[in-house]
């Protein structure tokens, strides 16, 4: 996972603030199955419970993690499509 994400442009975002899971975890999964491989997706979420979820969904589908950071209550992932 990189430290700056500056130069990583995602090929997608969607926008969960104000959503409580499962419904980012949900639609991050269903917003990667619709991108091609190695697309970036980036999530931004404001729910704390969000964090470990779609860290936890990531590395059961065996996406990649690329970047997270947590910013006072808003999360910020980027993932990429790795299969």
């Amino acid at each position: 996972m990189t430290e700056d994400n500056s130069s990583i442009k995602p090929t997608k975002t969607i926008d969960m603030k104000g959503f409580l899971c499962p419904e980012p975890v949900f639609q991050t999964r269903q917003t990667v199955k619709e991108m091609n491989i190695d697309e970036i997706l980036e999530v931004l979420a404001d729910d704390p419970v969000a964090e470990e979820d779609i860290k936890s969904w990531v590395k059961k589908s065996e996406n990649e993690l690329i970047f997270f950071n947590k910013d006072d209550k808003l999360l910020k992932f980027l993932i990429r499509k790795v299969k």
